[in-house]
């Protein structure tokens, strides 16, 4: 009974005849108008030209160096500590953590979880991460997350810097572009007395695909940002069609997505395979879950993820914390459920949101996800800087908790590549 439900599902090659029908339609202003915004930039093969030479090292510099010169002792010393090998190694550190048991210890290397930290807002905190590091000979993360107005971090020099110091680190970053429905434009969103709003996501309202899609291309070519958050079906698609055409953009799915079950994965990675390169790739890098999700969710996923040949290309980002106030019901802590699935699902990222519940919660000011949208000016105004570093610190030492955890389970972590070797 089940094969003959089963055989009922597969889609005949006449419906995907008429989605190319729709695609290839010269008349479809819904393709057009997005061509429009990318032949502003010139071909693929230009944007990713363009997007290279800027993301280079010295080309980064050239830029701190114009808005922010005093950045530049920071990435130097940065530099030079990576150089004379001031960062734990993986080896040391799993002796620091199981002793001599570590050198007999067969680590679960191909199921390597990734350690993330967000939101990684300004430069000084980086750097202020990285002493922290060498001090505790703690791990610096793999992969940041960065939710800050893009603008104003071009501004002050803290987008080219954080850049730059990626590389230096070798690890992953996200930005967030600033085209999203919190600007006013998505006429349900304003404030508390509106937050329904929010159950259709942020937003993208209109035409801000296509504004969105403008303001990714000026950063690629500009700063060479190629990871970048999006919160919306809509940017999903559009990102999924930049990367048909050639251009390299990789995206992580937010967990304002609401992707809350294996049916909303399933229906994210049919559309990952159906714009998949020849090659087999996709641009989706990081699949944000909900929070509400369990360890079987993944688990299902996992097999159709798979099955689709994305193993390897998405990765499973799940948040372990996350920040004390304004996003879920504390206490929140998904570390022991992280320990039980990392051996059985592979890629999967261990996002830290907010510090442990009961470091956090204590804090005269817990960490907020609406400290996100604030303008640096006005947290220094209002005296909270500091404050604000100390929840970042948190997280980073919430991440350093879950690589103990997973090293003393026989687990193994992905961190900065080029420190921690």
């Amino acid at each position: 009974m089940y094969d003959k439900l089963r055989a009922s599902l597969k889609i005949p090659q006449s419906r995907l005849d008429s989605i190319n029908t729709v695609l290839m339609d010269p008349e479809c202003r819904a393709v057009s108008d997005f061509l429009k915004v990318v032949a502003k930039y010139g071909s693929p093969e230009e944007i990713n030209r363009r997007a290279a030479e800027a993301g280079k090292a010295d080309n980064l510099f050239s830029r701190v160096k114009a808005a922010k010169p005093e950045y530049l002792a920071d990435l130097d010393w940065l530099r030079e500590q990576r150089d004379s090998g001031a960062f734990v190694k993986v080896a040391d550190y799993r002796r620091g953590v199981l002793g001599a048991k570590a050198d007999s210890t067969r680590f679960a290397d191909a199921s390597a979880v990734t350690l993330e930290v967000s939101a990684l807002q300004y430069f000084p905190w980086l750097i202020a991460a990285a002493r922290r590091a060498i001090q505790g000979r703690a791990l610096m993360p793999g992969r940041w997350i960065k939710v800050r107005n893009m603008k104003e971090q071009e501004a002050d020099g803290d987008l080219a810097a954080i850049a730059a110091a990626m590389d230096i680190i070798g690890a992953s970053y996200v930005e967030t572009l600033d085209t999203k429905g919190t600007d006013g434009s998505n006429v349900h969103l304003g404030g508390p007395a509106t937050i329904t709003g929010y159950f259709g996501g942020i937003g993208e309202p209109n035409d801000y695909p296509l504004k969105w899609v403008d303001e990714f291309l000026y950063y690629y070519t500009n700063y060479g940002v190629r990871q970048v958050l999006v919160i919306n079906p809509g940017t999903v698609l559009a990102s999924y069609m930049l990367y048909k055409l050639g251009i390299d953009i990789e995206f992580k799915i937010s967990v304002f997505m609401g992707n809350d079950n294996p049916y909303a994965g399933l229906w994210t990675l049919l559309a990952a395979k159906l714009f998949s390169r020849d090659d087999g790739t996709t641009p989706l890098i990081g699949f944000n879950w909900s929070n509400s999700i369990n360890n079987e969710t993944m688990e299902i996923t996992a097999q159709f993820r798979k099955a689709f040949g994305f193993e390897h290309n998405i990765r499973f980002e799940h948040h372990i914390t996350e920040t004390f106030k304004s996003i879920v019901r504390q206490p929140y802590n998904r570390r022991d459920e992280l320990v039980q699935v990392a051996g059985r699902v592979a890629n999967i990222s261990a996002k830290h949101e907010g510090g442990d519940p009961e470091t956090d919660g204590a804090r005269p000011h817990p960490s907020d996800i609406l400290d996100y949208f604030r303008e640096k000016a006005e947290v220094i105004a209002s005296g909270e800087w500091d404050a604000l570093q100390t929840n970042f610190l948190d997280k980073f030492d919430a991440c350093n908790l879950t690589a103990r955890a997973l090293t003393e389970n026989g687990l193994s972590f992905v961190a900065a590549a080029k420190l921690h070797r």
